[in-house]
């Protein structure tokens, strides 16, 4: 696996109005990916908050990510649950969104998300999924 194929995933399997959030590939390991998701206002509520509909998608996307790279290849899933805990509030810097595939079996995959800002590196949100592969 390699940056640029994680980056033309989003592209090539995201809907249009994911691909508008702009997230960008920062790089990969073994068992995760973290993408960043850049600061905009297109993105944030009174106060200049990132919303947590973004966060959200951003760690969705994310996930979905780190299995195409766990599974070395893009493999039809989705989600069935996704729980998120906000931890406090993320203005004036991007969020780097790293998402970590615990078990990967047959049909269901597990992992966890954590978004923190790129900037001061504190958590703004947790989150914890399972996906069906289909």
């Amino acid at each position: 696996m390699d940056t640029t194929t994680l980056q033309a995933a989003l592209t090539d399997y995201f809907a249009p109005w994911v691909q508008a959030l702009g997230l960008q590939v920062q790089g990969f390991d073994a068992d995760s990916v973290t993408l960043r998701l850049p600061h905009r206002d297109a993105l944030a509520r009174t106060g200049g908050i990132v919303c947590g509909q973004a966060m959200m998608a951003a760690a969705d996307t994310a996930m979905a990510l780190a299995l195409v790279n766990h599974f070395g290849a893009f493999r039809p899933c989705t989600t069935v649950q996704l729980q998120s805990s906000f931890l406090r509030p993320l203005s004036g810097q991007d969020a780097l969104v790293q998402a970590r595939v615990l078990r990967a079996g047959k049909s269901l995959a597990f992992g966890e998300i954590d978004l923190r800002g790129a900037t001061d590196g504190k958590s703004v949100c947790r989150a914890s999924t399972t996906y069906a592969l289909l």
